[in-house]
């Protein structure tokens, strides 16, 4: 039986990748070498909300979607991710149960990042390690300053509505 295994990613399609802006061309080769590459196809789920885990994905080719359940257990998309973006991180800051499930919109490439990787990068190249905690710090504050958008926008909304109903308008 042929090896299904996709190939691994190449240091190119890691500069790609914002997580690792600014790493050297020989901290790229260690990654390279030393991640895992997995190919999930269309309508495959990656992960799933309140999984246990430790570990992060860049995707490398493909469409990722983001879903969170709501408590009235509809599942809604939060985000829509691609080539050059990255999810999963907060399980690698945080230590929690995951937060959303994910799932493959297209045939997808991800590399996979364990949090013994990062622990692995460290002791191979601090300099990397830190450019990489520091582009996911960054990441974290630019989420969290629209999701802080999006919230303000949303009371805005229901309470201009409430005071329309209350008027009689």
């Amino acid at each position: 039986m042929p090896d299904a295994s996709p190939p691994p990613a190449t240091p190119a399609e890691l500069r790609n990748v914002g997580l690792f802006a600014a790493l050297s061309d020989d901290a790229l080769a260690h990654l390279t070498a030393s991640l895992t590459l997995l190919s999930p196809v269309t309508g495959e789920v990656v992960f799933r909300e309140g999984a246990e885990a430790r570990e992060l994905y860049a995707v490398i080719s493909g469409e990722i979607e983001v879903l969170k359940r709501s408590k009235r257990g509809i599942d809604a998309r939060v985000a829509l991710l691609g080539p050059g973006d990255w999810f999963g991180e907060m399980s690698i800051l945080d230590v929690q149960p995951r937060s959303a499930t994910v799932r493959a919109l297209a045939p997808t490439r991800l590399l996979r990042i364990t949090s013994g990787d990062l622990d692995g990068l460290y002791r191979y190249d601090v300099k990397s390690y830190a450019l990489i905690v520091l582009n996911l710090a960054r990441e974290l504050s630019r989420r969290l300053r629209v999701a802080d958008g999006i919230i303000a926008d949303f009371v805005a909304s229901v309470t201009e509505s409430y005071h329309l109903q209350r008027n009689g308008r």
